[in-house]
């Protein structure tokens, strides 16, 4: 039997040639303190089902890994919807739409059939004696077409929609003990491997409650969060209403050369939204201080612009600050756990001092604000005074602005808060959803490169410690807000395509980051681009790929 050399973690050992990447799992997985349910090797990932037919070096990636963790949310997915189908029947059950992420729970629903608690008792008992099985998640290879006819007899038409316009000859389709399903993205060995998950009936549908990457071996307790809910829930009927509530269906309006149309709609939807805020402002007399707070790249600055000039309509003066401005100077910044300058946390801000002005503006007073100088990491005063008038009011920007310890000093009654996110309205298809991170992270990629000569490769390097600082200081603070604001756009991925891909494609395969531009390129794959000539000059988009006619 011809042999082969496979180095892992440093070891050189010869295999048989044709061992799967599973069977070599099994050996190191004692090496690992959580479950092995992927491979790399040479700068790609691998699903252990896979069978190694040359020398290579090998690494593992378990379920805490990002890679990990999303394959891992798959398969669960995958497991409830082959137990769904067989405990309600293929005739009863027209559908099962993967809606969006509430936490770290994932919200659907089904038509077809009623859900109730008996009911999802029943596909979870099935769910786990599949686990129990350790049944094989099989991987085949056809025709697209054929895939197109069996997306049509499974009454998958959003996976048939969106593989109308796919340039690829065959597609991938996985297999779970005689149910076939398509999905974006890699898939666990078999069902073994996937112990943690609960199933709870919620709203008109049901969440499947998953672990975090942090702890994937436990189930975290549900924080409910009904605001965000609500906002997720709203985009999605919005979605349906324009029949586009998919990438095929995007796709569609843009073949069809309607494009145009949908980019005005939307952008006057976004300008309605924000003018029923500035009402709400307005109908709250007391409130001087509006309080923006959200993840990077939700587009805050543009929002506090278009916020300011609705509020005007209404008769108020706005004058905007970026809480950036209150920055310790850089000797005083904290340091984090690798001894890198954390301009993320609370202490970053010199909360005193913000408090001190915006207590003296509250009262009448004259104040000088500040201004960061963040060539010499320090703050400077430039003769910005600020008075605060009956009509003035103060809108103030930063990923603090939840908090109530940034502004402890001022009365409850003076704040409005504002929580804005790009939360994702479109999902790949039916059984797919589309990651509201990855389409913030897009976004991040392109405005990086433009404003800052920042390469996608620093960017995505970048992005785990933005999104543990959001973990942290953003999103506990979320359903505080008194309106929350989605700042999404359902055609902004076809826009943001051309951008993203020239940069993506920069990174070179060496790069410790080629397996997640790999990915995002496979993903930006599902769309048709258009042309960012007809977005509106005060589109919150602008603000990434330029052309605003705010100061961004």
């Amino acid at each position: 039997m011809e042999k082969i050399r496979v180095c892992v973690n440093g070891q050189q050992k010869e295999y048989i040639k044709g061992i799967t990447y599973g069977e070599l799992a099994e050996e190191y997985q004692p090496e690992y303190s959580n479950d092995i349910i992927l491979a790399q090797q040479d700068g790609k990932l691998v699903e252990l089902s896979k069978k190694i037919q040359k020398d290579c070096s090998v690494t593992f990636l378990t379920t805490q890994s990002e890679s990990g963790h999303k394959t891992y949310d798959r398969g669960v997915t995958l497991l409830m919807l082959k137990a769904f189908y067989d405990i309600a029947g293929e005739r009863s059950l027209k559908n099962i739409w993967i809606k969006h992420s509430i936490g770290d729970s994932i919200y659907c629903e089904a038509e077809g059939v009623e859900i109730t608690e008996e009911l999802l008792g029943r596909v979870q008992s099935l769910m786990e004696d599949m686990v129990q099985r350790n049944l094989p998640i099989e991987k085949y290879s056809i025709d697209t077409e054929e895939a197109m006819q069996l997306f049509e007899k499974h009454r998958m038409y959003d996976k048939k929609r969106l593989f109308a316009y796919r340039r690829v000859s065959r597609t991938n389709i996985y297999v779970l003990d005689g149910f076939k399903d398509y999905y974006y993205g890699y898939m666990p060995e078999s069902t073994g491997i996937l112990k943690y998950f609960r199933l709870e009936k919620y709203q008109k549908g049901f969440l499947i409650h998953l672990p975090n990457k942090k702890e994937p071996d436990k189930l975290q307790p549900f924080s409910d969060r009904p605001k965000l809910f609500q906002i997720l829930q709203e985009a999605n009927n919005w979605g349906k209403m324009v029949d586009v509530g998919t990438v095929g269906a995007l796709n569609d309006v843009i073949a069809q050369g309607r494009s145009s149309e949908l980019i005005l709609v939307q952008e006057a939807l976004q300008e309605q939204k924000i003018g029923q805020i500035a009402e709400q402002i307005a109908n709250a007399g007391s409130r001087k201080f509006i309080m923006i707070a959200g993840p990077s790249s939700s587009g805050k600055t543009s929002f506090s612009h278009r916020l300011s000039i609705q509020l005007r309509t209404l008769g108020l003066k706005p004058h905007t600050i970026a809480l950036d401005n209150y920055f310790k100077n850089r000797s005083e910044t904290p340091l984090d756990e690798n001894g890198q300058y954390d301009f993320e946390c609370l202490e970053a801000i010199d909360v005193a001092l913000f408090n001190k002005h915006m207590t003296e503006l509250l009262a009448g007073e004259r104040v000088e604000l500040p201004a960061f100088n963040f060539k010499i990491g320090q703050r400077e005063y430039r003769g910005d005074y600020k008075q605060l008038g009956k009509e003035d009011i103060l809108v103030i920007e930063g990923i603090h602005g939840l908090n109530d310890k940034l502004s402890y000093s001022l009365p409850k009654e003076c704040k409005f808060k504002i929580y804005i996110s790009a939360l994702t309205q479109l999902n790949i298809d039916e059984h797919n959803r589309i990651s509201t991170t990855d389409g913030r992270l897009i976004r991040r990629m392109v405005r990086d490169a433009r404003t800052r000569g920042t390469t996608a490769e620093k960017t995505i390097a970048m992005w785990g410690s933005v999104r543990k600082g959001e973990d942290q200081y953003i999103f506990p603070f979320q359903e505080e807000a008194d309106v929350m604001f989605n700042s999404a756009l359902i055609y902004e991925l076809a826009a943001l395509k051309p951008y993203a891909e020239s940069i993506l494609f920069g990174i070179s395969k060496e790069s410790p980051q080629y397996v997640e531009a790999k990915r995002l390129l496979k993903f930006l794959d599902y769309f048709i681009g258009i042309s960012s000539e007809e977005i509106p000059k005060n589109s919150l988009l602008r603000e990434f790929v330029g052309g605003s006619i705010f100061h961004v």
